[in-house]
């Protein structure tokens, strides 16, 4: 069934993003751009953002979880649980989980999320690496999301961004919606070219 969605963003409360922030300012250059190369989100709207994916869904009733995904668990998990524990799910399933990365000076063009799931899923941001010249506009509201908080943002109205801070704003993005009862497959992909890079920077 759809899911009650907040009028533009409903607060959830602060999560330990502690573990996740390091591994993430551990990145390089060349994960974030081999990431963003082959991610499947690449809408015009995002231009001056990168993503890494870990999870996305490939159809309705199945979820796609990317090597990556198996790495960073352990550390997205935690915000995730923390973030989804207000809606006080007996089975909490999450079919998408991402890193956004918004340059500075640039914005996301206003736009609405399309998929078939979206409106089943409650869609959850919570910032790793923001400012208070980041800001967030849904329908007519714009504010500042600060960090250490997740957020659920209505994906299904329209939603822009900008990033007037001197460095990249990050964004742990998830969905999640309750799972118990429901039919729901994942499907693990073939070996990601990029993992040996990824596997060789987490072990550092």
């Amino acid at each position: 069934l759809p899911v009650e969605k907040p009028y533009a963003v409903r607060r959830l409360g602060v999560v330990d993003i502690g573990a996740l922030s390091e591994q993430v300012a551990r990145l390089s250059e060349t994960v974030w751009d081999k990431e963003n190369a082959v991610k499947w989100n690449g809408f015009f709207c995002f231009t001056h953002t990168r993503h890494i994916l870990f999870r996305f869904v490939a159809t309705p009733d199945c979820f796609y979880s990317k090597p990556i995904w198996y790495l960073w668990q352990r550390w997205l998990l935690t915000v995730m649980t923390q973030g989804a524990a207000p809606y006080g799910f007996t089975a909490p399933l999450f079919p998408k989980a991402m890193l956004a990365r918004l340059d500075s000076g640039h914005g996301i063009e206003p736009h609405c999320d399309g998929l078939a799931t979206d409106p089943f899923v409650h869609k959850i941001h919570v910032p790793l690496e923001t400012g208070p010249r980041a800001t967030l506009t849904v329908r007519d509201q714009t504010l500042h999301l600060p960090h250490g908080q997740a957020f659920e943002v209505n994906n299904l109205a329209t939603h822009s961004a900008f990033n007037g801070e001197s460095r990249d704003r990050v964004h742990f993005i998830f969905e999640v919606f309750e799972g118990a009862g429901m039919k729901y497959r994942e499907s693990r992909p073939k070996r990601d070219s990029t993992l040996l890079g990824i596997v060789r920077h987490v072990r550092q």
